[in-house]
């Protein structure tokens, strides 16, 4: 397969590739970029956090040494971060003459890149402190009807990120979004790659790649972060990452927080394909 993806692309042209967790984006990244150039650039919203390198896989220091990668691990566990803010990073690494391999799983992020994203006002803090005292179920009561058919209602994030701009400004935020401004790049313009591996095969990478952040020592990882733990912060929303701390506290043992976190991964692949599904229609798929 990665012979065909790698005929298949124009070289003077951006790449974007995604694909479902653990489906081997990162590796094919890195080949791409050894075999024809260009500079890797994160497109996932949790290797961007400077906590999780284990848990979110990200590149390893070989791989850095590699190839240039870009906007990885450069945020703190406090500091917001959004897909605009990930575009507004992206901007500046575009001013670099090196051609950019885009790489990850957030389809948010290649919507945004893609096809614009509204430039919404700043959040108070007062209005996120507020936020994160209410329940889900009272956010998805006070929200704009329309919004409520174009988010996730069971995504806290996504929902709190909703009825924040409609407290903070007083409109909704799809009033927002139909202010959207021109894309960065246009899809006729960019090689798109979006792994679909099948499930069977999917489901054994998962597996292996779970056992092997074990190996190297994710525990540790999730340990140093029980004293900062916050589940309505978007760190904790890493694969894994409830399941693995429920262990840390003791409320679990080994055995089911391992078990529990290989089917939140298979879960989070099967939402990212139905997203892909939906949203990203006119790439091209590599099976």
């Amino acid at each position: 397969m990665i012979s065909d993806i790698l005929n298949s692309l124009d070289t003077e042209r951006p790449i974007l590739i995604t694909g479902p967790t653990a489906s081997g984006k990162s590796r094919l990244a890195l080949t791409i970029a050894s075999e024809l150039g260009g500079i890797i650039v994160n497109a996932d919203s949790m290797q961007v956090l400077n906590c999780w390198k284990i848990l979110s896989a990200r590149p390893s220091t070989q791989d850095l040494l590699d190839a240039n990668h870009f906007m990885y691990g450069h945020i703190g566990i406090n500091e917001p971060y959004s897909a605009g803010h990930w575009l507004r990073d992206l901007k500046k690494v575009l001013t670099t003459p090196h051609r950019p391999i885009i790489v990850g799983g957030t389809g948010l992020y290649f919507n945004a890149l893609l096809n614009g994203l509204a430039e919404i006002p700043e959040i108070q803090d007062s209005v996120k402190k507020k936020a994160d005292k209410l329940e889900l179920s009272e956010m998805v009561q006070a929200l704009n009807v329309e919004v409520k058919t174009k988010i996730d209602l069971r995504n806290r994030a996504r929902v709190q990120r909703a009825w924040e701009v409609q407290e903070a400004t007083g409109k909704s935020l799809t009033h927002w979004q139909s202010k959207t401004p021109p894309p960065l790049m246009q899809l006729e313009e960019v090689n798109t790659v979006l792994l679909d591996i099948p499930k069977t095969e999917l489901d054994l990478k998962i597996t292996k790649r779970f056992d092997q952040m074990l190996e190297l020592g994710v525990l540790n990882e999730v340990k140093a972060m029980e004293t900062h733990w916050d589940t309505k912060q978007i760190f904790s929303n890493a694969i894994g990452a409830k399941q693995l701390m429920s262990y840390i506290k003791k409320e679990t043992d080994l055995t089911v927080a391992h078990e529990k976190s290989i089917i939140a991964s298979r879960q989070y692949a099967k939402r990212q394909r139905t997203f892909f599904k939906k949203h990203m229609q006119n790439w091209n798929v590599y099976k």
